[in-house]
């Protein structure tokens, strides 16, 4: 007898146990109360008087972020943890040296063979037409077109594949058109995407509208999107079928592009069309798919009040109640071998943004960015995208709300792209530099803590692998 009792007094969870489970729960009614924006749930004001600092702080900066949609006034809790602090590589200040040498055609050409492609490739990007007139100069960027390969999987970190020479032929567009006409064609029926999208941009530079009328119905959305817009810049309403037909695809930004173009336009059926049109996309129920259907209205001369979004989410994940108590989570992007290869691990900031971190978490879980790829990378400020088919238009269904901390944007810090206050869409950036003017408007959810040299590295459209929660201890 005298063992049972003992037996039951081992199995029996402690008073401190069961008080941390209480904690966890009151945390995440508190995080549920700050997730649906309602500051007369009760669990806030027991929060308020818990005696635990830590839950104190969370119900206060529940309440403080229910009350203030752009939460002003984090500034005055404690600070957050810093960030690690990581030295840039050699090459940026390279990079940057670029900007004011811009008619300077001996150190671009110069800059054209630095060891760093990020380099050369804005030497490309910056150049102005003066830079026409350097034959040398014109001579390296034709060699990157003529040398473009069908292939265009970069194997190697340090490498690029299809980038040289699809920036190559739009700064030929710029400072050579001759040199770019006679090398379009070749790039116009690429089959990576990427290629023709650059293409399109040349194009564009060229005022080539024909060729922009085929690039409109390319089975890319992204290169649709590029075409539509420049041939409405171009044209205007004389392109008016392109768009209309633009219209009844399936990709938001293409949809998107051809619905801004048609905005005004005295084509007969229009309002009908985009009516329809509109009614379609409200049937996906996706909310970051709000640009299309508003773009979408306003071509059916409507008001963007008139959008039916889907009702937010009120779920609350798993691991919210744990991170905002201070559990450490990481994460460990691999980026395809052919991208580069590499890896490298975020930790999550449950201290900052809990319920973000938590459904980042979720997804990863979930092998939702597996395969997603980085559509926007400036090398002197942030990389973007990590799931599938992102571009600016398009992400995850439903929104995450904001959770605006006090960390400010600091290099290799992990934060959440939006298009509006609350608006995340599950797309990562990643500050590849200290960018504090982002601290009033993006949430921080996570930071690089392994690997900074793979994220310099990332070049437009390197894809990720995979992406895995690590192991709890290493």
């Amino acid at each position: 007898m005298k063992r049972l009792w003992i037996l039951l007094l081992l199995l029996a969870p402690s008073p401190a146990l069961a008080q941390t489970r209480a904690d966890s729960a009151l945390v995440g009614r508190i995080l549920v109360a700050e997730d649906r924006r309602d500051s007369t749930d009760a669990a806030l004001a027991a929060g308020l008087r818990h005696a635990d600092p830590r839950v104190r702080r969370i119900a206060g900066r529940a309440l403080g972020r229910i009350r203030d949609p752009l939460f002003a006034a984090r500034d005055s809790l404690p600070p957050a943890a810093a960030a690690p602090a990581w030295p840039e590589p050699a090459w940026r200040l390279r990079y940057r040296a670029l900007a004011d040498r811009k008619a300077d055609c001996g150190a671009l050409r110069a800059a054209l063979a630095d060891s760093a492609w990020q380099v050369r490739l804005r030497a490309a990007g910056v150049a102005e037409a003066s830079c026409g007139a350097d034959s040398a100069f014109v001579r390296v960027l034709s060699g990157w077109v003529d040398a473009l390969p069908r292939d265009t999987r970069r194997r190697a970190a340090g490498g690029v594949s299809w980038h040289a020479g699809a920036h190559a032929l739009v700064a030929l567009a710029r400072i050579a058109p001759d040199r770019a006409r006679a090398r379009i064609g070749a790039l116009a029926t690429h089959p990576d995407w990427h290629v023709r999208l650059y293409a399109a941009r040349a194009a564009a530079l060229l005022a080539d509208s024909a060729r922009l009328r085929t690039f409109a119905h390319d089975a890319d959305g992204n290169v649709q999107e590029a075409a539509i817009d420049a041939l409405s810049r171009l044209v205007g309403h004389a392109a008016d079928d392109v768009y209309l037909a633009a219209l009844h695809g399936d990709q938001a930004q293409a949809v998107r592009a051809a619905a801004v173009a048609l905005k005004g336009s005295p084509a007969p059926g229009l309002r009908a069309a985009a009516d329809s049109v509109f009614e379609w996309w409200v049937r996906r129920a996706s909310e970051s798919e709000r640009d299309v259907r508003v773009a979408l209205l306003e071509a059916a001369g409507r008001p963007a009040g008139d959008d039916r979004a889907p009702a937010p989410r009120s779920d609350l994940p798993p691991d919210a109640a744990a991170l905002a108590l201070g559990r450490e989570v990481r994460v460990r992007v691999t980026m395809s071998p052919e991208a580069g290869g590499g890896a490298f691990v975020v930790r999550m900031r449950g201290d900052v943004a809990p319920i973000m971190a938590a459904r980042v978490l979720a997804l990863v879980r979930a092998g939702y960015y597996d395969g997603g790829n980085w559509h926007r990378v400036e090398p002197d400020f942030v990389i973007q995208g990590g799931g599938p088919g992102t571009n600016e238009y398009v992400g995850y269904a439903r929104y995450l709300r904001d959770e605006l901390g006090t960390v400010a944007h600091p290099r290799g810090t992990v934060a959440m792209s939006t298009r509006g206050h609350d608006t995340g869409d599950a797309q990562w950036f990643i500050n590849l530099k200290d960018n504090p003017r982002l601290v009033r408007e993006y949430t921080v959810f996570a930071e690089v803590v392994e690997g900074i040299g793979v994220v310099d590295g990332i070049l437009e459209g390197d894809v990720v692998a995979s992406m895995r929660v690590e192991p709890a201890g290493r």
